[in-house]
C-alpha cells in the first residue's frame, strides 16, 4: 500500500477557519484533558469550539495555521513574538524554557478521529518544523494525550516536565531544540 504524504496548506478565510475548528473539535473528542474540562458532551460541544477559536485567532491572523489539503488535519502554530490570549499558559511556557528566547509554540494539532494514523499529523509537524529549522528556533508544545508523545518524540521533542492539578489528567510540556537546516 503506497501511502502518499498529505499536502499542507495555510488556512485562509473564515470558511477555512470554521472547518479547521470543526476538525479540531472532532480530533479532541477523546482527549483526556479536553474531556476532563468538559465531560458532558453538550458542554464540550458548546465550549470547546470557542476555546479552540480563541487559541487559534492569533495563528490564523499571522498566517501560521495549516491544514492538510483534505482538511482532516490541523496545526495551530504561533510564530515568535505572537502570543495567544492564554496569559497563564504563556507564563508557564516561558518559565520552563531556557531564558525567554524566541520560539514557535504549537498551540493545537489534531486529526479527525476516523482519519488518524494516515500521516496527516506527521505531515503537519514536519511542515511547521521545517520553518523552525529555517529560522533556527526551538519549538514548544503541550501534549495533553500520552498516546501522542511518541509522535512528538519522533520529531525531536523531549518532555520537559509534567503538569497535573489535583486529580486532573497530566499535561506534558515538550521542547524541540533549535536545529539548522
Amino acid at each position: 500500500m503506497d501511502m502518499k504524504e498529505p499536502k499542507v496548506a495555510t488556512i485562509a478565510g473564515d470558511n477555512e477557519v470554521d472547518r479547521a475548528i470543526a476538525t479540531l473539535v472532532l480530533a479532541f473528542g477523546t482527549d483526556p484533558v479536553a474531556r476532563c474540562m468538559y465531560d458532558d458532551p453538550h458542554e464540550y460541544l458548546l465550549h470547546i469550539p470557542r476555546l479552540f477559536r480563541a487559541l487559534g485567532t492569533c495563528s490564523f491572523e499571522a498566517g501560521a495555521a495549516q491544514r492538510t489539503n483534505d482538511g482532516l488535519g490541523i496545526a495551530i502554530w504561533l510564530p515568535p513574538g505572537v502570543h495567544g490570549d492564554d496569559r497563564p499558559l504563556e507564563a508557564v511556557i516561558a518559565g520552563s524554557m531556557s531564558g525567554k528566547k524566541p520560539h514557535w509554540y504549537l498551540s493545537l494539532i489534531g486529526v479527525e478521529a476516523l482519519h488518524r494514523n494516515k500521516g496527516c499529523g506527521a505531515a503537519l509537524l514536519r511542515h511547521g518544523l521545517r520553518r523552525c529549522d529555517q529560522e533556527h528556533l526551538p519549538a514548544y508544545l503541550w501534549s495533553s494525550n500520552p498516546l501522542n508523545i511518541s509522535l512528538y518524540e519522533r520529531h525531536g521533542f523531549k518532555i520537559s516536565g509534567t503538569i497535573q492539578v489535583g486529580s486532573s489528567p497530566s499535561i506534558f510540556p515538550m521542547l524541540r531544540c533549535a536545529r539548522r537546516r
